[in-house]
């Protein structure tokens, strides 16, 4: 996982500082979202597997499947991203893309896993008290785990707040056979 990642900074960092320069930076994340999708369909991996298609072919396939989609500009990264053997890195482009974005823009992604709905009040809340912890503008999603007995797990980025009863009991136990 490392390599990929490896792999794929250069051309997110290159894109991004092409959206930058060019005032673009929320332009290309839907573009690029959406090649990362095709890409990791059945049928594009096949494409990009083949090794009787050029790469040539195998950026024009993939953009017809995008056509609509993309621009000029982002049509000729997928090109560039063809002609070194790199599609497939294309979801890791993405993401990273996405993370220099929200860096760039103060913005962190936080996910909510609760055990039941939140009310939008609650959700607020969190909101509320995530932007000040991390002195950034937060935006969430949040999702329902039944399996979590109650409470929430919170992941901002590299930190995760386990708040719930799952979580607890789990420290509680790893306490008491500590003792």
């Amino acid at each position: 996982m490392a390599e990929i990642a490896t792999l794929a900074r250069p051309y997110a960092n290159a894109v991004f500082n092409l959206a930058r320069s060019t005032g673009r930076l929320t332009q290309w994340a839907p573009m690029l979202g959406l090649l990362a999708r095709a890409v990791e369909t059945e049928q594009v991996k096949g494409l990009i597997a083949a090794p009787s298609f050029a790469p040539a072919v195998k950026a024009h396939r993939l953009i017809d499947v995008v056509s609509d989609e993309v621009d000029d500009r982002c049509r000729r990264f997928v090109h560039v991203l063809a002609d070194n053997h790199r599609l497939d890195l294309l979801p890791e482009i993405a993401a990273q893309y996405d993370a220099l974005k929200a860096e760039a823009e103060k913005t962190l992604d936080v996910q909510i896993t609760a055990a039941v709905e939140l009310t939008d009040a609650q959700v607020d809340d969190y909101t509320e008290a995530l932007r000040r912890r991390f002195d950034q503008a937060v935006n969430v999603n949040v999702e329902v785990d039944a399996g979590l007995v109650g409470g929430a797990v919170v992941r901002a980025g590299d930190t995760v707040i386990d708040g719930s009863v799952r979580g607890r009991l789990t420290r509680l136990v790893e306490s008491l056979q500590r003792n």
